[in-house]
């Protein structure tokens, strides 16, 4: 089966690279546009089924990809929620000790008063293994989610490194999936 992984349209705190997790941002008119152009090129493939995080910016951006079409909110493709650090950026957290450690860490400390980035890994695999599970072998599925999410589901099943398949808004990867959730090819899309 073929797997769509979009992540979703910028949204202001996109655009101020900040660290935008539980904070429920709509797109901003940036991120509608590029979606618009990209849907104009006709860049992102047709889906028989459409799941989406039930955060507002992947909301519109599936209503936007797939107009008129249903999609099926899944909680667990949430991004992760970065406690302390959510809605700062790093100049704004440049001073904080912790956010020094983290990054030294390369990010796998647990995000302070947040989510452990171990079982925010785990609730998005897990989350893509019963979406391929309920999907018939020769459908193509899209999930409308976030960068995190994306990251998660391609380091766990496609092997390599998180931090590989960082993609920008409204980018995202066409995969083959096995009925077992294994990827055996992702395609950067843009």
């Amino acid at each position: 089966m073929k797997v769509i992984l979009i992540r979703h349209g910028a949204t202001m705190g996109n655009q101020e690279k900040r660290y935008i997790g539980i904070t429920d941002e709509a797109l901003c008119d940036t991120g509608i546009e590029k979606l618009l152009k990209n849907v104009h090129k006709d860049i992102y493939p047709a889906a028989d089924k459409i799941y989406v995080s039930p955060m507002k910016r992947c909301i519109q951006t599936a209503q936007i990809i797939y107009p008129g079409r249903e999609a099926v909110v899944v909680d667990d493709l949430k991004e992760c929620d970065f406690g302390r650090f959510e809605g700062k950026n790093y100049i704004e957290l440049s001073g904080d000790s912790y956010y020094q450690k983290w990054i030294d860490s390369n990010a796998t400390l647990p995000f302070p008063e947040g989510e452990d980035i171990k079982a925010f890994r785990k609730r998005c695999t897990e989350a893509f293994i019963r979406i391929v599970k309920h999907a018939k072998d020769n459908e193509i599925v899209a999930l409308v989610v976030h960068g995190g999410t994306i990251m998660s589901i391609l380091s766990e099943f496609y092997g390599g490194g998180y931090y590989d398949y960082h993609c920008g808004n409204a980018e995202g990867y066409i995969c083959e999936v096995t009925q077992d959730a294994r990827i055996i090819s992702a395609k950067k899309v843009l």
